[in-house]
This record gives C-alpha cells, sequence and structure tokens, in this order.
C-alpha cells in the first residue's frame, strides 16, 4: 500500500518511465554542463552522494575522481537501469547503487558533495528542494557540520510576458509549452524582459514558497496570452574565474485563460504563488495579470486576467 508522499511522487514525476531518462542522456546542454561542474567540484579522494540517480551517469561523472559514490534511487526500475549501466562503464565498481528514498537516506559516514538534479522548471513537480532541506537537518543531526556542497549550488528563477501562438494545423490548443532554449520558436513574441522572482541559495535555508508580485513595461504590442518560465541552475560556482557553470531548463510557457490586448508603454502587474514541488495546475490556477497603466489612455486602468 503507498502512502501519501509515493501517491504524490507517481502524480508529480518521480516514477516517470525509464525511456525518458534515456532521453536525457540525449540532452547534451545538460549532460555537458553537470560533467563540468561535478569534474570541477569533485576532487580526487573526495566522498559524494547523489540523490535521485535515474541512469547513474552523474553518479559515473563522480566516480572518476571520488573514492566512493552513493547513487540513491527510489524507483525499482531506475535501480535496475543504474546497476546494468554502471556494470559495464569504467570506474562504476565505484558506484554503490542504494534502493532507498532520498528522504530519508543518509550514507554511513559523512560525504564531500551532494548531487541532487530533481530539477524542474520552476522547481515544480519534482521534489529537489524538499529533499535537500530533509537532507540537511538529518545529516547536521547525524555528522555535525559542515554540511557538503550541493550541485546545484543555485537557482535561479524568472518570469516573462509572451504572446504565444496556439494553432496546430488549425486547432486551436492553448497548452502547456516546453520550449528548447536556443532554438527559435515562429509565433512566439517577447513582450517585455524578463523579471527574476526567485533566487534559491541551496548552502543557505530555503523557503519552499515562492510567491511574485511584480510590474512589466510592454516593450512591444501584442496580445498577452502567456507566461514563460526560465530556470537557470547554477551547478557549480568557479570562484578563482569568477565564473560559473550553469544549466539552463527548457522554457515553461504557460497559457492565460482570458488573454488581453497590451500595447507598448502598458504597465503590466503579474502575481502568482505556489510551493516547490507543486503540480503546474496549482501555479497556472494562481496567475493573475491586469494592465495597470494603459499607455493610450494615459491613465490607471484595472482590466484583470485569470489564468
Amino acid at each position: 500500500m503507498l502512502n501519501e508522499r509515493e501517491i504524490e511522487s507517481c502524480y508529480l514525476g518521480q516514477f516517470i518511465p525509464v525511456h525518458y531518462h534515456h532521453n536525457m542522456l540525449m540532452d547534451q546542454n545538460r549532460m555537458h554542463g553537470f560533467k563540468s561542474a561535478i569534474d570541477y567540484a569533485v576532487k580526487p579522494g573526495m566522498k559524494v552522494l547523489e540523490l535521485g540517480g535515474g541512469t547513474g551517469v552523474l553518479s559515473w561523472f563522480a566516480a572518476a575522481k571520488a573514492d566512493k559514490v552513493w547513487c540513491v534511487e527510489f524507483n525499482p526500475d531506475m535501480v535496475k537501469e543504474a546497476r546494468k549501466m554502471l556494470a559495464i562503464n569504467p570506474n562504476g565498481h565505484k558506484v554503490e547503487v542504494v534502493h532507498a528514498d532520498a528522504f530519508e537516506y543518509l550514507p554511513p559516514e559523512p560525504v564531500d558533495v551532494v548531487i541532487c538534479e530533481m530539477i524542474h522548471v520552476g522547481m515544480l513537480r519534482e521534489k529537489q528542494v524538499e529533499v535537500i532541506e530533509s537532507f540537511k537537518r538529518r545529516y547536521l543531526q547525524r555528522f555535525g557540520g559542515p554540511l557538503p556542497v550541493f550541485l546545484p549550488e543555485a537557482v535561479i528563477m524568472a518570469v516573462q510576458p509572451m504572446q504565444q501562438e496556439y494553432d496546430f494545423e488549425g486547432f486551436y490548443a492553448p497548452i502547456v509549452q516546453f520550449q528548447e532554449t536556443t532554438a527559435i520558436h515562429p509565433g512566439v513574441q517577447e513582450l517585455a524582459p524578463p523579471a527574476v522572482y526567485s533566487i534559491i541559495d541551496f548552502n543557505q535555508p530555503t523557503d519552499s514558497c515562492f510567491s511574485f508580485n511584480g510590474k512589466f513595461v510592454i516593450e512591444r504590442s501584442g496580445t498577452l496570452n502567456s507566461l514563460r518560465f526560465v530556470t537557470k541552475n547554477i551547478l557549480a560556482v568557479v570562484a578563482e574565474r569568477s565564473t560559473t557553470i550553469d544549466w539552463l531548463n527548457h522554457y515553461m510557457s504557460l497559457p492565460l485563460a482570458s488573454p488581453l490586448k497590451v500595447n507598448a508603454g502598458d504597465v503590466l502587474q503579474v502575481s502568482f504563488q505556489y510551493r516547490a514541488g507543486g503540480s503546474i495546475p496549482s501555479l497556472e490556477a494562481s496567475i493573475q495579470a491586469s494592465v495597470v497603466y494603459d499607455a493610450a489612455l494615459q491613465a490607471p486602468q484595472s482590466v484583470p486576467a485569470y489564468a
């Protein structure tokens, strides 16, 4: 019988099919960014823990330098997959794949680096924030300080008002879309620059609730019918070079139920709130957008639109 968290995990994505993890292996930006960050963060002789190991590839990157890696995975299908993959790769013997719940597992000894790539746009669906905060509390209780280095080290999240095309061969469908950050998307227009609504530093206590109530000055006239959510993961801070190793998630475009006509110079107010690990519909239901200054009328307006 599944408990409440296990039921939610199945719904929110922890038990995604194996082939989705295979697709992640084929994501070159993800793979290159994590390999570079792990190579920088993990020094020879270190002990490493990965929470939510999937195919085991990130643990394998760490095993190139680490003495020992614990790779924790809750999905039994992925446990088998990780063990199979690691067995046919050099240094795979240094990785112990542990079938356990990341919310509860602690390594048998202190570790130097913790990898936790439970990353979804906006920190939605997957439980990265909650898992890391739980780990910090339990680790300090058992081993004391200092805490290990976390990878990613930080996350920057932003939102942007957009005009999004929802025509699919004549079929109108305002759906949630995930878009590659490097591709050109015809029919998509940026109406204003993005605004940062949260910066997470995993070395500090992290609030599990995110909210935004801000204004945008519209730079291009059009129809506001979507909000783009941007998530930039700071995988590692390279202090000696004053730079970072980053990975940018796919953009997430959420449709607004009631589109708004906007003109250049208008002031748009947008607000929303949600909890880390929550569902996409929970975020959609909280979105409010309204024109609070109409540039054409040069007078305050209040025309709400709810997503």
